[in-house]
């Protein structure tokens, strides 16, 4: 029989037979306490949870459907997006231990690096974001213990060949750690091109709604599973079983959601692209971007996450556009159902080796809008921008 798609296996999940009559959704168990039977059951974990931290219906089933979707051996679940990163990083590494990443790392996740992980002995080295997995690789050193991966990167959307950089870590004994918010575990594989972990903010796509803060854990290999475990459950982590429950329901839409806000983000792209008060949009599935053909290979589909960046231009000019939109919500995060704008040039500061940009750098997240209203839109704010010059 041939393999079912992911958009089928999502749903069949939730439809497969043989546990009696029952909701299409597992019922939401707000518990701490846990009651048993039996004095022997009491420790039991083959029984059900053996206390509210362990998670209830709607966490087992989210966290059984991300394992099918990632091909994990087992996924875990986070408070929040950041908290999937960091959780590998403290379950992984020693004193001692150094990190290599992109100097294009996400805001957050750079700032526990050099501050959190500094301040235990954990040493980081950020690579040019624009480097290629070559060069990354060439970079690892004797105390390198684990590559934490970005592809796309956070704002300018730089592109990794993570294949071939997983199999040159592999080989040197590195581990590799993958933030795949961006491919929400659908769009891109993490496990199956070799990565060791991939984490991804279920905050984002997965949920979908913009209501619900978590983050997940996915990994193969069942030793390096059993160490993310144990430091969830050392760190006292827990998600909501209602904010569980919320993220499964966006689950079985994933993919309809990614790719209709990948068409569209893709459409809206393109009309920038031709704008001439824009330089450059950045964006790894127009043919003209770097990593194109990396993102043609290995990918099934793309964000609706797109980087403007502007022919000249400052804050006030990039704010004057921002205030002219009314579709446009002025706010971050992204991966929900509304589309949301926001002025990034000021993040780019943090970087060693900040990128030469023609002007303001706006990133926009597209949602399930028509975006021919979006475009609409865009004209006004675009004609502010103008005006403001």
């Amino acid at each position: 029989m041939k393999p079912l798609s992911d958009r089928t296996r999502l749903i069949a999940s939730a439809t497969k037979r043989g546990a009696g009559r029952r909701p299409v959704n597992p019922p939401i168990e707000r518990a701490s306490t846990m009651l048993s039977d039996q004095p022997e059951w009491m420790r039991d974990p083959s029984l059900g949870p053996v206390y509210g931290l362990d998670g209830g219906s709607a966490a087992r089933a989210l966290r059984g459907a991300l394992a099918d979707l990632e091909g994990a051996h087992q996924v875990h679940l986070t408070p929040s997006g950041l908290s999937a990163v960091t959780v590998p990083l403290l379950a992984l590494l020693k004193p001692g231990d150094e990190v290599l990443t992109t100097d294009a790392l996400y805001g957050p996740s750079r700032r526990f690096l050099t501050r959190h992980m500094a301040a235990r002995g954990v040493t980081t080295r950020f690579h040019p974001a624009e480097a290629d997995s070559a060069a990354v690789a060439d970079l690892i050193g004797e105390r390198t213990r684990l590559v934490l991966i970005e592809s796309p990167t956070s704002l300018t959307f730089e592109m990794l060949d993570v294949p071939a950089l997983a199999q040159a870590c592999r080989a040197r004994g590195v581990l590799t750690v993958m933030d795949n918010t961006w491919a929400a575990g659908l769009a891109f594989k993490p496990l199956a091109h070799g990565v060791d972990v991939s984490v991804q903010a279920l905050t984002k796509y997965v949920a979908g709604h913009s209501d619900v803060l978590m983050g997940s854990i996915a990994a193969a290999d069942p030793a390096i599973s059993r160490v993310v475990a144990e430091t969830v459950e050392d760190l006292g982590w827990h998600v909501s079983p209602d904010d569980a429950w919320l993220a499964l329901r966006g689950l079985r839409t994933l993919p309809v959601r990614y790719a209709e806000q990948g068409r569209s983000g893709l459409e809206v792209a393109r009309w920038l692209a031709a704008r001439p008060e824009v330089a450059r949009v950045l964006h790894p599935a127009l043919p003209d971007a770097p990593g194109h053909d990396l993102w043609t290979r290995d990918y099934a589909g793309s964000a609706g996450l797109v980087g403007v960046v502007m022919q000249g231009g400052d804050t006030a000019s990039a704010h004057a556009l921002m205030s002219a939109l009314s579709l446009f919500g002025l706010g971050y995060s992204w991966g929900g159902f509304e589309s949301l704008i926001t002025h990034e040039t000021p993040q780019l500061t943090m970087r060693a080796h900040p990128p030469a940009l023609e002007g303001a750098l706006l990133r926009l997240h597209v949602g399930l809008e028509n975006p021919a209203d979006l475009i609409v839109d865009l004209e006004v704010g675009l004609a502010a921008w103008r005006d403001a010059l």
